[in-house]
């Protein structure tokens, strides 16, 4: 069975979230210059003012699984969408820096909510044999919006707007934003969040919407997966049974930001900078590590369902680890920094084709259904408060120490390495209700 259009407009339209989740990641990648110069942003402020938005996605991450679990993921993803239009309108009519970072915080809150949600959306619809490159549209979009925000960067720098230059840079996702509100008013509610409130004909007729090839015996594994799990209404995710996709999920989410890999997007021109690019020629670089970002993506996505996540992992943190100490060793020795671009763009590389690949997927699927948004919620915040941590303190320890953040990333990819390779199962190709039986210890 391939995906048919219904089942690909629905994953297209939960997915879109990733795109506005990457742009509103890398934007201000351009835009922080001109913010340090017009509010006097210390090292210090100037992590606030990019920590603020990551606060927001910590918040929004932590409480999404359990509004999604009440709502249901389609209209929890229509509020993040109506606080991503607010926050990118906001921001480009800030009229102090305070009114700023509130404005970003409101755009954190989509993030955090949507890297929740949307995975998890797409999750449960999809059939096994695609779920990996179906989620992964996700990610894809993650990294398009990445790109996006590179090359928009560049574009606006290009008009020379003056003073309005940031203001256009930030407010310029408000587009994407109307659009991904106005999508996801034409696609269903998730059949498993459905049958978890007893609306089983409806679950049954989008399971049949979706092309699934045998719809009454999904219906009927799913009512029984929920038995099995001894579902209750408000079934909790911090139970003794669930430890092993508990310890997998935080796992996974902290280990993608000890990587550095945020902390390399959202300071990115600050770090060429530092070794000795202009600011032009400092987002011509970014436009490099972003499109290096999507292809490899793009590879990732072709691989996941045949060589494994697992096997993806670990490539990823063999290869990140090595970029990485080339990073720290260009800035510690203070030379060869010609090879800095071409260490970044190998380390993205690895980076897309395994955790960027691998992340939003896995964290769907290793919980059970009765639990899956509270879980996706965990390993996202573990992500996001990672994220925050990291966005707050490496401006200020780079200042100071220069190569030493990319000592410590290095090393926590080689200890990724060591747990993926000793703890972690493979998941493709298996139906939810499977890993649930094989995941869940009693």
């Amino acid at each position: 069975m391939r995906p048919n259009f219904y089942l690909m407009k629905a994953t297209v339209s939960g997915a879109l979230g990733g795109l506005l989740f990457g742009f509103d990641t890398a934007v201000i990648a351009g835009a922080i210059d001109a913010l340090t110069r017009l509010y006097h942003l210390s090292d210090t402020t100037q992590g606030v003012t990019v920590f603020t938005a990551v606060a927001g996605t910590v918040v929004g991450a932590m409480s999404a699984g359990a509004v999604g679990q009440k709502l249901g993921g389609r209209e929890t993803l229509r509020i993040t969408a109506v606080f991503y239009v607010i926050s990118a309108l906001g921001c480009m009519l800030a009229w102090n820096w305070p009114a700023l970072l509130v404005f970003r915080f409101l755009g954190g809150l989509g993030i955090g909510a949507s890297s929740v949600l949307g995975p998890v959306y797409i999750t449960e619809l999809a059939p096994a044999k695609w779920r990996g490159r179906m989620v992964g549209t996700f990610q894809v979009n993650v990294v398009i919006g990445i790109l996006l925000a590179y090359a928009s960067n560049f574009g606006i720098r290009l008009l020379h707007l003056g003073s309005w230059e940031w203001r256009v840079q930030l407010g310029v996702a408000a587009v994407p934003a109307i659009l991904f509100l106005a999508l996801l008013f034409g696609i269903p509610r998730s059949p498993r969040w459905s049958v978890s409130k007893n609306r089983i004909d409806e679950a049954l007729e989008v399971l049949k919407l979706m092309g699934d090839p045998a719809p009454e015996a999904e219906l009927a594994d799913i009512q029984q997966a929920l038995r099995e799990s001894h579902a209750v209404a408000n079934e909790p995710v911090f139970q003794w049974k669930y430890r092993y996709p508990l310890f997998l999920a935080i796992t996974i989410g902290a280990f993608n930001q000890l990587a550095g890999i945020n902390a390399i997007l959202y300071y990115l021109n600050n770090i060429f900078a530092a070794a000795g690019f202009t600011q032009m020629s400092g987002d011509l670089q970014a436009i490099a590590i972003g499109a290096t970002n999507l292809i490899f993506t793009l590879i990732g996505m072709t691989l996941i369902d045949r060589l494994g996540r697992k096997t993806l992992l670990l490539i990823g943190a063999a290869g990140c680890a090595s970029c990485l100490a080339g990073v720290a060793y260009v800035f510690l020795t203070n030379s060869h920094q010609a090879m800095l671009l071409w260490l970044l763009v190998v380390y993205i590389a690895f980076f897309a084709v395994s955790q960027g690949a691998v992340i939003w997927v896995y964290i769907g699927e290793v919980f059970p259904n009765v639990v899956r948004n509270k879980g996706q919620s965990v390993g996202n915040s573990s992500h996001w408060i990672m994220n925050a941590a990291i966005a707050l303190i490496f401006p200020i320890l780079a200042g100071r120490f220069h190569g030493a953040p990319f000592v410590f990333f290095a090393v926590m990819t080689v200890v990724q390495f060591i747990v993926v390779f000793l703890f972690y199962p493979e998941t493709k190709g298996q139906t939810l209700e499977a890993l649930q039986r094989r995941l869940v210890r009693t």
